[in-house]
């Protein structure tokens, strides 16, 4: 199975352009193309997003074109990027940003939820605000009001094909592939008692800067079973979330299902899936300006984001 993914990077003149990534070296889309002929797609060219857009026609055109670059970077008849000369983007700007809460047994129980039995139950899923993206290296702001910031490395599940009513046992093939996704969290905003209802996820988690994505967009065929991902977190240095994937109370699949049962999919749609224990609130502290976040997941990659004061 070759592996590859799709970025985006800005060059030292300030332009964001697509890359192909084989093992850890970017690749400039259009001069890979110069390479292997014409048989770029028309959508790849305009960028990681209009790729996914067209997910249901691109994508196995896609694949054969990485096949080409594959071939020719072994030839040395494409170069990389030098370091140095671009900076990693969020690869995409998703559709909308929807967020697993408490998928996860041993997180549950470390932030103290109780949960009902899963055969009575279904995902509980909220809404981020797409202005919470933040770049693969960008900093976090921590905002002047909020005491307990937190984190949460996930699985971001990238749909490529749409739709309504689609069923758990179809979910997989509507899947484009996947990022690192790392929720940070305002704990302390999370809570409410002004009003009758005890939780604000949105407020707690909408923040600016409060979703780093990244560091690239990895094609589903990549990669195998999505419930067997190792996933972690480290903060300065210092292991805090070590999990997998197969720990999930509703898998991928199942909330692909759940979330087409409320609303239409779209490509471009983002679905973080939840997060292993490990939790700073689970832990009793907090991140701070000048922490370092280090969120992995094999086979997807490793976004890092340092914390600022606002």
């Amino acid at each position: 199975m070759l592996w590859y993914a799709l970025a985006t990077y800005e060059n030292n003149a300030g332009e964001k352009r697509p890359a192909w990534v084989f093992g850890s070296a970017l690749y400039d889309v259009q001069q890979a193309e110069a390479a292997v002929g014409n048989m770029l797609p028309d959508a790849l060219r305009a960028g990681v997003g209009p790729t996914i857009a067209a997910w249901q026609t691109a994508g196995v055109p896609t694949a054969a074109c990485a096949a080409r670059v594959a071939e020719a970077i072994e030839q040395k008849a494409v170069t990389p990027l030098v370091a140095g000369s671009y900076r990693l983007c969020t690869p995409y700007l998703p559709t909308r940003i929807f967020a697993t809460a408490s998928n996860f047994y041993e997180h549950a129980r470390e932030m103290g939820t109780k949960l009902a039995p899963r055969a009575e139950s279904s995902p509980y899923i909220f809404i981020k605000a797409d202005t919470t993206l933040a770049d693969p290296g960008a900093k976090v702001v921590k905002p002047r009001e909020v005491e307990r910031l937190d984190w949460e490395v996930e699985l971001g599940v990238v749909i490529g094909q749409g739709g309504r009513h689609i069923t758990a046992e179809q979910a997989l093939a509507h899947i484009a592939g996947y990022v690192v996704f790392n929720d940070i969290s305002a704990r302390d905003l999370t809570r409410r008692s002004d009003y009758p209802f005890s939780h604000d996820w949105f407020r707690g988690k909408s923040f600016d800067t409060f979703g780093p994505m990244g560091p690239w967009f990895v094609p589903r065929d990549c990669l195998g079973d999505p419930q067997q991902m190792h996933m972690t977190l480290d903060v300065n240095g210092e292991r805090m979330q070590d999990g997998s994937t197969s720990e999930m109370i509703f898998s991928v699949a199942e909330q692909i299902a759940y979330l087409s049962r409320l609303l239409t999919l779209k490509p471009g749609d983002l679905i973080a899936t939840g997060t292993p224990t490990g939790v700073g609130m689970g832990r009793g502290i907090y991140l701070k300006p000048g922490d370092v976040m280090r969120a992995s997941i094999d086979g997807v990659g490793t976004i890092e984001n340092q914390v600022v004061a606002e």
